[in-house]
C-alpha cells in the first residue's frame, strides 16, 4: 500500500467520478446488510443519521443553472481530515461532533473572544444562495448552499481598521478526525482572505445545503463559501476567525507553494503546473465545458484584482 506524504499528494489524488459512482452500489447493499446486523457500527451509524430541515429560508439570487445531484454533493467531497478519497468524507465524518460548537476569535478585533454558532449567525436570517463550487481537478457542482453573507458577521466582530486579511481554521482533533494523525497537511487546516474580498457579497458562511443542516462531510456546522475561488478556500468546519495585517500562510501554500497560491482564483488563462485548467466537466454531465475567469463572477469580483498580474499573484 503506498502511503502519500505532504509533499507528495496533490488536490488530483481524488476517486474518479466512475468509482465513486460504483460506491452507491455499495451503499444499497450494506444496507441490506445492516438489516442481519452484519455491518460495522460505525458505518450503521452514518446511516442513521438524520439532517434536521432549515427554516426562514429565503432565496436571494442563482447562478442560473441545473442543481448538481444532492446525493453526489454530499458524497463527492474533499475533506482530508477523513481520508483522501472523495468517498472517504461521507465514510467518515460521522465522527465529528458538531453540537455544542464554538468559534474562537482573535487578533485585530475589538471583539475577541469565543463564540457560540448560534452567537455567531442568525439563524432568522438564513439566506439560500445558488453558486458553481469549482475544485482544481477541473471539475465543478452547482449547489443551493443556506447561510448567512461573510461580510455581516465579520462586521458585528468589529475589526481594527490595521486587520488586512482575515485567516480562517478547520477543528484538529485526531480522536474525530483520524486522518490528522497522517503529515498530509500541516495540520490544522488553514485558509485565508484578503479583507476587501472577504467583505465581497458574493463571499458566504454556510450552514446547510438543500435545505437541511450541513452534513458533517461538507464542513458542518459552519464552512466558508468563496465561489469565485478553487474549491479549496472554502474551509470546512471552522473553529477560529482570525484578523491579521499581514498575509498569512495557508495550508496548501505551505504544502506546494509552486502549485497553490494564496489567491486561488478560477483563471483558465493559467494552467495548473501539472494539467489544463481551461475546461470543466459538471459533476453529472458526460461532456467538457469552458471555464469561465472567476468562475463566472467577474462582473462582481474583477475589481478586486485590478492593476494585479493574475499569472503571477495565483
Amino acid at each position: 500500500m503506498l502511503i502519500k506524504n505532504r509533499p507528495d499528494l496533490t488536490e488530483q489524488d481524488v476517486t474518479p467520478e466512475k468509482l465513486y459512482l460504483n460506491r452507491r452500489q455499495f451503499i444499497g447493499g450494506a444496507a441490506a446488510l445492516g438489516a442481519l446486523g452484519l455491518v460495522p457500527p460505525a458505518f450503521a451509524a452514518e446511516e442513521k443519521r438524520v439532517l434536521e430541515p432549515l427554516d426562514h429560508i429565503a432565496t436571494s439570487y442563482g447562478a442560473g443553472e441545473s442543481l448538481t445531484g444532492e446525493d453526489a454533493v454530499t458524497g463527492y467531497n474533499n475533506f482530508y481530515e477523513f481520508g483522501t478519497d472523495k468517498a472517504d468524507p461521507a465514510k467518515n465524518a460521522w465522527r465529528m461532533r458538531v453540537k455544542p460548537w464554538s468559534v474562537r476569535v482573535d487578533g485585530l478585533t475589538e471583539r475577541a473572544g469565543d463564540y457560540a454558532l448560534e452567537d455567531l449567525i442568525d439563524f432568522k436570517a438564513l439566506e439560500e444562495r445558488i453558486y458553481r463550487l469549482r475544485c482544481v481537478e477541473a471539475w465543478s457542482m452547482v449547489i443551493p448552499w443556506i447561510g448567512v453573507p461573510l461580510a455581516g458577521v465579520l462586521k458585528k466582530l468589529a475589526p481594527k481598521s490595521d486587520a488586512g486579511f482575515v485567516l480562517f481554521e478547520t477543528l484538529n482533533d485526531r480522536k474525530q478526525m483520524p486522518k490528522t494523525r497522517w503529515p498530509t497537511l500541516k495540520w490544522p487546516y488553514r485558509e485565508g482572505l484578503r479583507m476587501d474580498e472577504a467583505m465581497n457579497p458574493l463571499a458566504f458562511l454556510a450552514v446547510g445545503l438543500y435545505g437541511k443542516q450541513l452534513p458533517n462531510q461538507n464542513g458542518a456546522p459552519l464552512r466558508l463559501v468563496v465561489p469565485w475561488k478553487y474549491g479549496f478556500k472554502s474551509i470546512k468546519s471552522i473553529v477560529r476567525i482570525s484578523f491579521q495585517a499581514r498575509q498569512p500562510k495557508t495550508s496548501w501554500e505551505m504544502s506546494q507553494p509552486g502549485e497553490y497560491g494564496f489567491y486561488s482564483n478560477v483563471n483558465p488563462a493559467v494552467d495548473h503546473p501539472r494539467w489544463s485548467q481551461a475546461r470543466e466537466r459538471r459533476i453529472g454531465e458526460f461532456g467538457r465545458r469552458k471555464t469561465l475567469m472567476f468562475n463566472g463572477y467577474a462582473d462582481q469580483v474583477a475589481g478586486l484584482y485590478a492593476g494585479m498580474d493574475l499569472k503571477k499573484q495565483y
